[in-house]
């Protein structure tokens, strides 16, 4: 299986991982979230070259992640705003800092804070049951195959 191959496998992971799986691309989640919106932001930012932010930022926009929207128009100016379908991507980015604040942060401590802006506390996310609330790990989880795909995803 080659790389720009992975989004034909029977797998969500493989799927998404065919569009936000680069190097850089998560960065530039990171910095959408944290309100960049221009190329020249992001390069600024993140110190990419120019072709591989391009290539990046065209792939999101590809995905549905991003859309273009002009925010001047003689000359015609583009920005870069998250859809509702990378506005869902938030959770990953949030769990992934927070695992990476938790294993991998320096005698610093974590860069920045998540404080929830209804109540001011810190956030940490966990999952959760959508039916019951209760908050699950790996170990509250079992996994079921799908019958359309029975036999080509589990052993």
């Amino acid at each position: 299986m080659r790389w720009q191959d992975i989004d034909q496998q029977p797998c969500s992971v493989a799927r998404t991982l065919a569009i936000i799986g680069d190097n850089w691309t998560l960065l530039v989640l990171r910095d959408c979230f944290l309100g960049v919106r221009r190329f020249d932001q992001f390069q600024q930012r993140l110190g990419v070259t120019r072709h591989v932010l391009s290539d990046r930022l065209r792939k999101l926009l590809d995905g549905g992640i991003l859309e273009k929207v002009a925010y001047q128009q003689r000359p015609l100016r583009e920005e870069y705003r998250l859809t509702d379908k990378g506005r869902a991507l938030y959770p990953v980015i949030v769990h992934l800092a927070q695992w990476g604040d938790k294993y991998l942060a320096d005698t610093h401590g974590a860069p920045i804070t998540r404080i929830h802006a209804s109540c001011g506390e810190k956030l940490d996310a966990v999952l959760q049951c959508s039916h019951c609330g209760e908050t699950v790990g790996p170990r509250d989880i079992r996994i079921e195959e799908n019958p359309r795909w029975r036999g080509k995803i589990l052993p």
